[in-house]
């Protein structure tokens, strides 16, 4: 019997068969763990990296699984409510004035390989995450491969440069200064520059040190490449920093199972242990985990399916157990037929927009340079069309324009920032006005090709509806669609225009900020305005909600003016499993459906032969 039910979108201010290895599963250790449970779960796009922090990896196929391969200090739930995850480590507010924070890892806490987790894990987190040691004034951008959006060979090898966007006025990026490390090398305690609003967002989960430092600096020992790891950072020594942040970088990018095993070295409650190129990854419970989320399913492999009706033929068909793909007409009348599935349906924390690049495109005149031509094109966007093809047929009159850059529709200050932004002179199409906007511009050259998934159906069907539009204007938009798109965004000289949407990850005021702010991480259009700068650093240490609301109101209206790009809709969501699993209940922020992948059950029942 299918069962439906609507999921409530929460608020975010500022912004088949069951399948079992081998026969009748095994009785559950101590820890509640089936031996021989397993199940599969479709995702729509390919894992390449297992460093989420990077400008290439930060994507949410990666951090899906990072999510549950790397543990950390805290996490979100579906309430959602951050949750302090106390089994893996504990953080202390030492002191507010100068902010001091103290992060130290439980004793016992282990990688997968059975190495301790450390303060030497943690200096080279906040290394990466600071940025602090880098080599001034570097700019990587001559280094990055357009065709794959990686650094090419000829990046400097004498240059320390950590690639996780921190910027100096905003996270671990105000914590100038080296931290201090505790006598029993397992807490380190950092001390900010100014205030930061969001601090206890600031300090992700850590790589392994160890791993790193053993392919940078050739080192076999582990213990001696952790001390390496301190001696480096703790010394500023940039002939050994150097090696290390390039690994860093791109040590942990790859496609398929490593041939060197130790770079899915894990602190989590599952372990990649398979891995095939575009098809699946499998992760497996880590034995050397004992944090509070020990998992009840063994195996949990994910399966690479981009088009959405594909993943729910898996489903019918018993090839895989959980799907949340991208929401649908055709997927929603899909599951409707089905039966012994659940179903959930709603809005999720993502919304899809089209970015301009301001400075390298792929057009010779760097066409959205010119104001002009960027506001043409935001008139040509058919946002209202494609809302009215595409969505509203999944959810009814539920499915809206999302009018603003930073504010969720519902959420507090949205309304007043609608009525302010001049995001309403682009409900509708526009065509003779963009065509005297491009006439005035005086652009020669009217290329533009943008950027998408080309292997997602909705994504394919955006495009050709933008494409048709803006022609009639007076562009030439081409496709740039790629099955790699999340690896190019950013990348100089790739495209001119994308489109693909931003999911939350959390309710911090400062979620979004490094989407627009110069030289963040998520600014991949290379943006960039002095005012919208001044807010992004004021939003930093202002802990005031309603002066929050009132700068962000302000920002808004500043990236609209610019025309920064359009907003088109908030994503609906759709998520269905087998009823032989049991424990499934997505979140609107990352990593959604994941979010709770250790309460994950197989229910009673025969199992399926591997």
């Amino acid at each position: 019997m299918k069962i439906s039910r609507f999921l409530t979108a929460a608020v975010i201010a500022g912004v088949g068969a069951l399948v079992i290895s081998g026969c009748t599963p095994s009785a559950e250790d101590d820890s509640g763990l089936i031996e021989g449970s397993a199940i599969s779960v479709a995702w729509n796009q390919a894992f390449y990296s297992m460093n989420g922090f990077t400008s290439y990896g930060n994507a949410t196929a990666n951090n899906n699984i990072n999510y549950l391969v790397l543990d950390g200090f805290n996490y979100y739930d579906n309430t959602p409510a951050l949750v302090k995850n106390t089994s893996f480590g504990t953080y202390e507010l030492v002191s507010e004035d100068p902010l001091t924070v103290t992060y130290t890892i439980n004793e016992g806490v282990k990688w997968s390989d059975g190495t301790a987790v450390d303060a030497a894990d943690l200096l080279l987190n906040w290394a990466a995450l600071s940025r602090a040691l880098d080599t001034p004034d570097f700019d990587p951008a001559d280094f990055t491969d357009p065709e794959t959006g990686e650094f090419t060979d000829a990046f400097p090898t004498d240059v320390v440069y950590f690639d996780s966007g921190a910027t100096p006025d905003a996270g671990l990026g105000l914590v100038s200064q080296t931290p201090e490390v505790s006598e029993d090398g397992r807490s380190i305690t950092m001390v900010y520059d100014a205030p930061f609003v969001d601090w206890e967002l600031s300090f992700s989960s850590p790589l392994p040190a160890h791993v790193v430092a053993k392919n940078a600096l050739g080192i076999t020992d582990n213990a001696e490449a952790k001390q390496a790891v301190l001696d480096a950072i703790q010394n500023d020594d940039a002939a050994a920093l150097a090696p290390i942040s390039s690994f860093w970088n791109s040590g942990f990018n790859f496609t398929s199972m490593p041939s060197d095993t130790e770079l899915v070295t894990a602190s989590g409650p599952y372990m990649i242990t398979d891995f095939v190129a575009d098809q699946y990854i499998t992760l497996k419970a880590n034995p050397e985990y004992t944090g509070e989320n020990k998992p009840t399913i063994e195996e949990i492999t994910i399966r690479f399916i981009p088009d959405p009706l594909a993943a729910v033929q898996a489903l019918q068909n018993g090839e895989v157990d959980i799907i949340s793909p991208q929401a649908t007409a055709d997927i929603k009348t899909a599951l409707d037929g089905l039966d012994g599935v659940t179903v959930l349906t709603g809005l999720e924390g993502t919304y899809e927009h089209v970015d301009l690049q301001f400075e390298n495109g792929r057009n010779p005149e760097n066409i959205f340079s010119n104001p002009l031509a960027r506001e043409a094109f935001m008139k040509t966007i058919p946002r209202q069309e494609i809302v009215d093809t595409l969505i509203k047929p999944i959810i009814g009159d539920d499915a809206i324009l999302r009018n603003s850059q930073l504010f969720v529709p519902g959420a507090e200050g949205y309304d007043e920032s609608v009525a302010n932004n001049t995001s309403l002179d682009y409900e509708q199409v526009d065509i003779e006005g963009a065509k005297a906007l491009l006439a005035e511009s005086g652009v020669t050259n009217t290329d533009v090709c943008i950027l998408y998934a080309a292997n997602n159906p909705r994504r394919v069907n955006e495009f050709a509806l933008i494409q048709q539009s803006a022609n009639q204007a007076g562009f030439n938009v081409t496709d740039c669609g790629s099955t790699e798109w999340g690896g190019l965004l950013g990348t100089p000289g790739a495209y001119d225009a994308s489109l693909f949407g931003w999911q939350s990850t959390s309710l911090g005021v400062t979620n979004s900020l490094p989407t627009f702010q110069t030289g963040g991480i998520n600014n991949l259009n290379f943006y960039s305005n002095a005012q919208v700068d001044d807010l992004v650093a004021q939003l930093n240490v202002t802990f005031d909600k309603a002066e929050q609301i009132t700068m962000l109101q302000e920002m808004d209206k500043l990236l609209w003016e610019d025309f920064y790009g359009v907003t088109i809709f908030q994503f609906p969501s759709v998520t269905a499993y087998s009823d032989r699993v049991q424990g499934v209940d997505p979140s609107i922020l990352a990593p959604t459906i994941f979010w709770n992948a250790w309460d994950w059950t197989v229910t009673s029942g025969e199992s399926t032969e591997g």
